[in-house]
């Protein structure tokens, strides 16, 4: 977390990590210290990201070091006859007919490929955060990651932009050979730069789909996009409309909402990338304090980009009960020893829910694939541990890292035990119990670090009503409605009878080891705060704590001048005459965050 120092000449010293900076006292300048978590997230993900990617050179290093020594072998070193020099003469001179063709194509058209694909050392790798204000971020990432090579920080404030520059002398040498700041729109000077960034790092407050047409663009083949989100009450469902305008896709209210968000975003991404012959591969996606983020690799493949449909599903979401179903965009058809592309095959649900009657709400296309890979998660979290004592966030971002770890990584979405007994008006099993019965029915579950009650598990819907049906008959419930979701649902026998005997893999090895992994707030009023340049009035107490409203109305009415902080709340209205419009309008779903 970041700590703040002494004050000098209007400038507040705020030290995180290794990186310090001079912070105005104005708060003219976004900063924000609630984003430590992110910005411990992004070093260890980079750190794990150049240690892949010299594997990746040197794997490939050795690949083509075999292919060449293997050609001489194939060449005789005297023809045998005049008949077999003949033919060596026109293969030899194909052959170099066909390099000089390709040297003459290359010299008119280079091509831009990944620094661990081209031949010779291993560059170091480029780095680029669009939106840097005071370059804490940049200035942490050229002082920390070993290996880094050049980091662009831009901005189009201009006191942001000095304010960075100021910064980067105020950390040394090091910072001052590595990290240049300038004054460009974020959007314009990635479309120049083209594949020319090994890390695009994009972190707004509010959405940021503006830049992902021409992030996709900047980042080298095989490099890494890293993507914030902090609209969460759009992304939650509160504004569909407004979703789909700036993600292509209509978000479910529901309680996996946040972990839409992250596959609506997910989705949002590959449908950029896919207009220049590109796709994503995400490696870590998370769901933490007020935001999401997502880390996604990206490579350039046109035949690769037709499979995108098999990775985008739409969500059925029924409005009486916790049923979804996924339906996916598209299929896989073989003949011939070929294998095709299809649209999908639908509907996947009835006009009425089979288990309690009711409509189905429709959202989507959300990303259905896989949102992490294991093994980097496995490497980042093994990093985070043994550099411990260079994390300042280590205890949160370690305990995110633990649960994504054992998650079900092929399953989409979650259902929550609390809502699915809501909805059956009973007492709640047990997690462990309810685990075990999913279990010991041979399907797989597991916790999602999205939600402390998500539980992620194969088991068709139609099982876990049934586990749900032998609970509630061991536990009677008051009869209800006839044309209520929980009398219908209850009034079908089950078909599977439930055992909620323990089952050994009930608990994870984290539980088992009672290690941490959903932490409290480190403290109150932990989140989101008002846009720079915004007044704040009573109405924000519930954001920024009385002490901090009570303290700038006063300042205000003395000096006149408004107060400035540093975060915006994205889900405040302009402030306006009328008296209605001046409660704070928030959504339950996004600010259910913990």
């Amino acid at each position: 977390m970041g700590d703040v120092g002494d004050e000098i000449n209007g400038y507040k010293i705020i030290k995180e990590g290794e990186a310090e900076i001079l912070f105005p006292s104005s708060n003219s300048v976004f900063y924000n210290k609630t984003q430590v978590n992110n910005r411990d997230m992004s070093i260890a993900v980079l750190r794990t990201f150049i240690a892949k990617r010299k594997e990746e050179h040197a794997a490939m290093s050795n690949r083509k070091g075999k292919s060449e020594r293997k050609v001489p072998e194939g060449i005789p070193s005297r023809p045998a006859s005049k008949e077999a020099s003949t033919t060596q003469d026109v293969r030899a001179s194909g052959y170099c007919e066909m390099q000089l063709n390709q040297s003459l194509d290359e010299k008119e058209e280079p091509k831009k490929i990944a620094s661990w694909k081209g031949p010779g050392e291993l560059k170091e790798p480029r780095v680029l955060e669009a939106l840097a204000a005071s370059g804490l971020r940049s200035l942490r990432y050229a002082r920390e990651v070993d290996g880094i090579g050049q980091v662009v920080a831009l901005d189009n404030d201009k006191a942001s932009v000095e304010t960075c520059k100021k910064n980067i002398k105020f950390n040394g040498s090091v910072a001052c050979s590595k990290v240049e700041a300038h004054l460009a729109d974020a959007r314009v000077y990635m479309l120049i730069h083209q594949k020319e960034f090994d890390v695009v790092d994009l972190d707004p407050y509010g959405s940021p789909s503006v830049f992902l047409d021409s992030a996709v663009q900047a980042v080298a083949d095989g490099g890494i996009l890293m993507c914030t989100a902090t609209d969460m009450a759009v992304l939650c469902g509160g504004n569909g409309e407004v979703c789909y305008s700036k993600y292509g896709c209509y978000p479910v209210k529901a309680k996996y909402c946040h972990e839409m968000a992250l596959r609506i975003l997910l989705a949002c991404i590959e449908s950029h990338a896919n207009r220049y012959k590109r796709y994503i591969v995400p490696i870590l996606s998370v769901s933490m304090d007020f935001y999401i983020r997502v880390f996604v690799r990206i490579f350039t493949s046109a035949s690769a980009i037709k499979d995108t449909p098999l990775k985008l599903s739409y969500v059925y979401q029924c409005v009486g009960c916790d049923s979804f179903h996924l339906q996916s965009l598209g299929r896989t058809t073989t003949k011939n020893n070929s294998v095709k592309s299809a649209p999908g095959f639908g509907p996947v649900v009835p006009q009425a829910c089979s288990d309690c009657g009711k409509k189905f709400n429709m959202g989507g296309p959300i990303w259905s694939a896989p949102m992490h890979d294991q093994e980097w998660v496995l490497s980042i979290l093994a990093n985070v541990k043994a550099m411990k004592d260079r994390y300042p966030a280590y205890h949160k971002i370690s305990s995110v890292l633990t649960t994504i770890s054992e998650e079900l990584h092929d399953v989409p979405l979650f259902l929550s035990l609390h809502n699915l007994c809501a909805t059956l008006k009973c007492t709640s099993p047990s997690a462990v119990m309810f685990r075990s019965a999913v279990i010991n029915a041979g399907y797989r579950i597991s916790g999602s670090h999205v939600n402390p009650l998500g539980l992620k598990t194969d088991a068709p819907v139609e099982v876990i009503w049934d586990i749900m049906r032998c609970w509630v008959k061991n536990h009677p419930v008051k009869a209800q409605p006839p044309d209520q979701s929980c009398s219908v649902i209850l009034s079908k026998e089950p078909k599977l009878q439930a055992n909620f005997a323990r089952a050994v893999a009930s608990l994870s090895k984290a539980q088992a080891k009672k290690v941490a992994r959903f932490l409290p707030n480190p403290e109150s009023h932990w989140g989101p705060k008002v846009r720079a340049g915004r007044k704040i009035t009573s109405k924000h107490a519930s954001l920024l704590g009385p002490q901090v409203v009570d303290g700038s109305v006063g300042h205000e009415e003395e000096d006149g001048p408004s107060h400035l902080i540093a975060q915006e709340d994205p889900q405040i209205r302009p402030e306006s005459d009328d008296p209605a419009t001046k409660r704070i309008k928030t959504d339950d779903c996004a600010a259910n965050q913990s």
